[in-house]
C-alpha cells in the first residue's frame, strides 16, 4: 500500500518508513527539516529511505494548508502516520507557540487530508505524557487523562479528541499511539540517553533530574515500529458495546482506538544510567538536580489492549536497547 508518514526525518518516522519500504509499501514521507535539533542528523536517517525507488520526500511544513492538501491530491496515500510534532516537554514551556503551529493547526491538515482523500486508517503519535498528574498505575487507556501538566500534553490530548471528533463525523478510521519514552539507535539528541553518552564521553557532568529517581517506562526503537505497523495494518473498528452512559475514552461507537506501546517495565532513572556507565566503560560524574516543571515522577504502560488486538508485546531489556545505542552513537560518530 502507499503510506504518507509526516516526521519522516525523525526519530520514529525514519525507522518507520524503512520497514515499511523493506516490507514492499510505497512511503511519501513529509519533513520541514526544521532546526530543533542537529538537522544533519535528519539527513542521515533520510539518507537511509531515500535510497529506495518506492520512497517520495516531500519537503513541507504542515501547518501549510495548501501545501498538505495538495500532498494528499497528488499522492493518495492508502493510510496515513502522522509522527510530526513539536516535541519535548521543557521546550513547550519556553516556546508555547511552535505546538499550536505544528500540534494543533497541522494536525488539522493532515486530518482534512484524511477526509477529503477516503483514506482507509491515520494513526498518529499522543504520548505518555496526557497522563499528566495520574498516579495509579500502569497507565491505562481507559483511565481520564485531562490534567496535564505541560503544553506538549495539552496538545497530544488535544489531537486525540480532534481525531474522535473526525471518526464520529466522517467515519475516518484514527487510532491514536501513546509512545513511552523511546530510544535507541539514531535518537533525538535532545533525549536523556543521547545527551548523557555525548557528555560522559566527553568527561562532563550529566544532569540528573529528581535526583535519579524518576522510573521511565523506556522502550526500544524497534519494538515502537512493531507496534505501529501492527495497529496501521488493523483499522479502528466501531465499539459496539460502548455506552455514553459509562464511557470508555480508549474507543468509541466511531472507528476510533487508543492505545499504549510501552515496555510494560518501568525502569529507575539511576538504573538506565548505570547500564549506560557499563556499556561505555565510565563513570558518569551526576549533577542531581529536582523535579522539572513539566515533568512527570513515573511512567508504567498497560499494553493489554495492544496485546489483545495485535498479538503484540514490546519486550526489548533496557541492557539490550541501551547497548544497540552505544554502538550505533560509536559508530556515527567515529569514536573507537
Amino acid at each position: 500500500m502507499k503510506v504518507l508518514i509526516t516526521g519522516s526525518a525523525g526519530f520514529i518516522g525514519s525507522a518507520l518508513a524503512l520497514r515499511l519500504l523493506e516490507r514492499g509499501d510505497e512511503v511519501v514521507g513529509i519533513d520541514n527539516l526544521n532546526d530543533y535539533y542537529d538537522v544533519d542528523l535528519k539527513k542521515a536517517r533520510l539518507s537511509r529511505t531515500t535510497a529506495y525507488p518506492g520512497y517520495v520526500d516531500v519537503r513541507l511544513d504542515l501547518e501549510d494548508r495548501e501545501g498538505v492538501a495538495a500532498v494528499f491530491a497528488n499522492h493518495r496515500p492508502d493510510r496515513v502516520v502522522n509522527l510530526a510534532a513539536q516535541a519535548g516537554v521543557r521546550y513547550s514551556i519556553e516556546n508555547p507557540h511552535a505546538y499550536v503551529d505544528t500540534n494543533l493547526v497541522g494536525f488539522v491538515n493532515i486530518l482534512e487530508g484524511c477526509r477529503h482523500n477516503d483514506v482507509e486508517h491515520l494513526v498518529y503519535a499522543s504520548s505518555s505524557s496526557v497522563y499528566g498528574a495520574n498516579t495509579n498505575m500502569p497507565f491505562s487507556v481507559h483511565q481520564n487523562v485531562d490534567h496535564p501538566v505541560s503544553l506538549y500534553a495539552a496538545s497530544k490530548k488535544a489531537n486525540e479528541l480532534m481525531a474522535h471528533t473526525y471518526s464520529h463525523l466522517f467515519g475516518l478510521p484514527t487510532t491514536g499511539l501513546r509512545f513511552f519514552t523511546v530510544y535507541g539507535p539514531w535518537g533525538r539528541p535532545d533525549m536523556a540517553l543521547f545527551l548523557f553518552t555525548r557528555k560522559i564521553l566527553a568527561g562532563e557532568p550529566i544532569d540528573v533530574f529528581n535526583y535519579g529517581r524518576h522510573r521511565r517506562d523506556f522502550t526500544y526503537i524497534d519494538d515502537i515500529v512493531e507496534g505501529v505497523i501492527r495497529v496501521l495494518d488493523r483499522p479502528a473498528q466501531p465499539n459496539p458495546e460502548w455506552s455514553g452512559d459509562a464511557p470508555d475514552s480508549a474507543t468509541s461507537k466511531a472507528p476510533y482506538r487508543l492505545y499504549n506501546i510501552g515496555n510494560n517495565e518501568p525502569v529507575e532513572l539511576m538504573h538506565y544510567i548505570e547500564v549506560l556507565e557499563e556499556c561505555l566503560g565510565r563513570k558518569a560524574e551526576k549533577n542531581l538536580l529536582p523535579l522539572q516543571p513539566g515533568d512527570v515522577p513515573d511512567t508504567y504502560a498497560d499494553v493489554s489492549d495492544l496485546v489483545r488486538d495485535t498479538g503484540y508485546k514490546p519486550a526489548t531489556s533496557v541492557e539490550e536497547g541501551v547497548r544497540a545505542f552505544v554502538e550505533w552513537y560509536k559508530e556515527y560518530f567515529g569514536i573507537a
